[in-house]
């Protein structure tokens, strides 16, 4: 289906009104109509994501630059889960450091859309509208806290930095262009299989993807990801870690299996060399890492790498391995951070992992939920998070990426250390004072979390099946 069928963006259209009429009622009704603009921004985002679950069959709109398909589906939905949580859990921690806005949803709600738009893209020129959508509204959100040196801070490098990488993907799809004379990703996937491709294709395509490695926080572009993490308010740091994450892997998903097909040895070589450099880096950059937000922040530089892995592969199975990595993952920072937003004590929020000493004297439930989701980052068995890592070394096995995979494994064995520290603090450390009573979304969030995360092989073979029909779209 071309043409213009306006009823297969139907989500990005209510979300894109859901912005407009919110904005006005903030506008109008001031700071006082932040709860409202709250509580409808998260109906805006149900009611996308019923939308999104009624959508038609492999379909595309607006001449083919917008694609709804089986996977485009399933990562909108996981997009819009993660927003919907990060904003749930934002609610308390607002109220209490006092930077209650209604910008703050509006923001969410419309970098959403941005990413809605990013999982569809299926040309050129709509890939660069929804990653700019996406971007502008999370460079806002980084420095929400206006009173706030770090937050500032974290604003101005993310974007100066994101600035940088837009630049570079943009000189990348004009390469692209001049070479194939196309937009379209089928086009240009055409395009390419009439012959080699030449050297300066080759440069289109690497910097195509560098500027798609920044937006995952993929080495050697990972350079913003600890500032940021660590400055911006952690509810946003939440958010960043969960939704624009699944997004741009998704992208980067539908830009290699599909425009790029053609010249799979090319870019399964610039995929492995990002893999390698994320899960090296990630494994070791956090051993010395005294503050949370920015040790989970080389932790998502490595756990990065590895769902790289999956797509280095190049295979459906590979894809499918991602696919339930960034599930896997993302419930498992979900919860992560809801008990990093809990860390509070006489209202004054804390963010050294020293804070946690003794956590499992004072409260059991929030250490051994936190222990749960470490040990499965760490890819401990049964836990979720082996799972996720056991798929994607699979694939990469299958594929024939030998050394990939053991670099993987060994560079997870690393990474355990800053893990298993965290948990040793909690039960082996003399406790300190006890933690503020924990708002009940967090409380929520974090049980949901540690169930997934704990009771994943209950649920390993619907998550598998549903993975396994969003990968055979490519396929």
């Amino acid at each position: 289906m071309t043409g213009f069928d306006l009823t297969l963006i139907l989500p990005e259209i209510l979300l894109g009104g859901g912005v407009l009429v919110l904005l006005l009622i903030g506008v109008f009704g001031g700071e006082k109509a932040t709860q409202a603009v709250t509580i409808s921004t998260l109906a805006f985002l149900a009611a996308a994501a019923v939308g999104v679950l009624g959508l038609p069959g492999p379909a595309t709109t607006f001449d083919g630059a917008f694609v709804v398909d089986p996977f485009a589906r399933l990562m909108k939905l996981l997009v819009l889960t993660g927003s919907a949580i990060a904003l749930i859990m934002s609610v308390s921690h607002a109220r209490r450091e006092r930077f209650e806005r209604f910008e703050y949803p509006l923001l969410i709600l419309s970098a959403t859309l941005g990413m809605m738009m990013m999982i569809s893209a299926n040309d050129l020129i709509s890939l660069y509208v929804g990653l700019e959508l996406q971007s502008l509204s999370i460079y806002v959100l980084a420095a929400i806290q206006r009173d706030s040196v770090r937050s500032t801070e974290a604003g101005l490098k993310y974007f100066v930095l994101g600035a940088l990488a837009s630049g570079m993907l943009l000189y990348g799809a004009s390469l692209i262009y001049g070479f194939t004379g196309q937009t379209s990703f089928q086009a240009i996937a055409a395009a390419m299989a009439d012959g080699e491709p030449g050297i300066g294709l080759v440069f289109g395509v690497v910097f195509l993807l560098a500027g798609l490695a920044f937006k995952v926080a993929a080495v050697p572009f990972h350079m913003w990801t600890p500032d940021v993490y660590e400055g911006a308010p952690t509810p946003v740091t939440a958010f960043l870690a969960a939704a624009p994450k699944i997004a741009a892997m998704a992208l980067l998903a539908r830009v290699t299996m599909d425009a790029l097909a053609p010249i799979g040895l090319e870019w399964r070589q610039i995929v492995v060399f990002l893999a390698i450099g994320s899960m090296v880096l990630g494994a070791f950059a956090a051993i010395g890492q005294s503050n949370i937000k920015r040790l989970m922040a080389y932790s998502s530089i490595g756990h990065v790498g590895y769902a790289l892995v999956g797509l280095a592969a190049g295979t459906q199975v590979g894809l499918q391995g991602v696919i339930i990595y960034l599930i896997i993952y993302m419930a498992m920072t979900l919860g992560a951070f809801a008990v990093i937003l809990s860390m509070r004590r006489h209202n004054v929020a804390l963010e050294n992992i020293e804070d946690l000493a003794g956590l499992s004297r004072t409260n059991p439930t929030m250490a051994f939920v936190l222990a749960m989701i470490m040990f499965s980052l760490a890819g401990i068995p049964p836990l979720a998070g082996f799972f996720g890592k056991f798929f994607v070394f699979m694939a990469a096995i299958e594929a024939g990426l030998f050394v990939l995979a053991v670099i993987g494994v060994l560079a997870s064995v690393v990474g355990a250390y800053y893990y298993l520290r965290i948990v040793k603090v909690m039960y082996f450390d003399e406790p300190v004072a006890a933690f503020d009573r924990t708002p009940s979304e967090l409380r929520a969030v974090m049980l949901l979390s540690g169930a997934f995360t704990l009771l994943f092989i209950v649920f390993a073979g619907p998550v598998s099946q549903v993975a396994q029909a969003a990968a055979q779209t490519f396929f």
